[in-house]
């Protein structure tokens, strides 16, 4: 073949193929795992952006190394092509694994806030508690969930003494509920949008395009702040419904 006649076109044709590998493994990873906002939210972009390109790099400079037609025979370059192209795809699976293991399952309303939960915080206790109607770490995308109120004095200490030792309420799963049963508590929790705009002046920008894009007046939207892996956003609600109708960059604690 032409394209194979040097190593350059090796090389070429390798890094070809290792990108539309890559494109297809963004599809998934971006489009059910990591949507919106939660690339950002979660640190989905980094985490792909480094496995992608550690796997779409290395396999195309081995070839470009490796690939001498005029000192290897055709089978053993097609030797050589193979393996390299296995232990790619094996790096891919490895790093894919890794990214769907960090990934979030699910956004939960935490009395005050909403907390993104990962599937790598989840144990296998906690898995065993997760009430039967829900699923626990669903791989279509993050569903949203909320907590229900406690039961005891001492169940609340032992979930703030857990939340002081760092583990997140929000992944307490013997406390999840479904989203509906928390829409009460969540209207009641969250404040109006006005607020938010006079609190954050420098964010004015944001919310305007926001509204500009929804159709929807200030009047008619509260918030809740959003807790992720290393940021805080915004979560903005329908005030009648408390339906989640999208996401800012903000910081409103």
């Amino acid at each position: 073949m032409k394209l194979f006649e040097s190593r350059w076109r090796a090389f070429g044709a390798h890094l070809c193929v290792s990108m539309l590998v890559a494109a297809l493994a963004a599809c998934l990873v971006f489009g059910l795992w990591y949507p919106y906002p939660y690339r950002d939210v979660s640190g989905g972009r980094e985490l792909f952006v480094l496995m992608a390109g550690v796997d779409v790099v290395i396999g195309p400079l081995i070839t470009l190394i490796i690939f001498n037609k005029a000192k290897k025979p055709q089978r053993e370059l097609l030797r050589d092509m193979v393996c390299i192209a296995v232990l790619q795809m094996a790096a891919l699976a490895y790093g894919l694994w890794t990214v769907a293991l960090a990934r979030p399952v699910h956004l939960v309303f935490e009395y005050n806030r909403f907390t993104v939960v990962h599937a790598a915080q989840l144990s296998k206790e906690a898995l065993s508690l997760v009430p039967r109607e829900l699923v626990a770490t669903p791989w279509t995308g993050p569903t949203a969930l909320g907590l229900r109120p406690f039961r005891s004095q001492k169940e609340q200490m032992d979930a703030t003494m857990d939340a002081l030792q760092g583990a997140p309420l929000a992944a307490r799963t013997d406390l999840w509920q479904s989203f509906d049963a928390s829409r009460q508590a969540l209207r009641a929790a969250a404040k109006p949008m006005t607020d938010l705009k006079q609190r954050t002046p420098q964010a004015s920008p944001l919310i305007d395009a926001w509204l500009a894009n929804s159709g929807r007046t200030l009047g008619e939207l509260s918030y809740v702040p959003l807790v992720g892996r290393k940021t805080f956003w915004t979560v903005v609600l329908d005030a009648q419904t408390a339906d989640i109708l999208g996401y800012l960059p903000i910081d409103s604690f």
